[in-house]
């Protein structure tokens, strides 16, 4: 109870000083953001997260199968070898489409 009463304090303050602040301030902080989302280092570096955790993922599925093996429910077992193969999920987050 003390963590949920300190969280609604915390957003309430939040909340009055974003408050005074205005719509000027809030729109220099979105500005800010956009340019560091835009900046190629920060695009690098999440593409570069982002593809070590799809192998990071893939490590773990075989592990996870090698020790688990045919107790495996069927449509996890065929997740599993989907990633295995490298035919995962087609998803473009994490690339730059530029």
């Amino acid at each position: 109870m003390r963590y949920k009463l300190t969280f609604i304090m915390g957003a309430a303050f939040g909340f009055v000083i974003g408050a005074r602040a205005g719509r000027e301030r809030y729109d220099q902080l979105a500005a800010a953001a956009q340019r560091f989302a835009k900046n190629p280092a920060v695009r690098n570096a999440a593409e570069s997260a982002a593809q070590q955790s799809k192998t990071a993922a893939v490590k773990a599925a075989d592990t996870v199968s090698a020790k688990v093996g045919p107790r495996l429910p069927d449509a996890l077992a065929h997740k599993v070898r989907s990633l295995r193969n490298g035919h995962g999920p087609d998803d473009d987050w994490g690339t730059s489409n530029t």
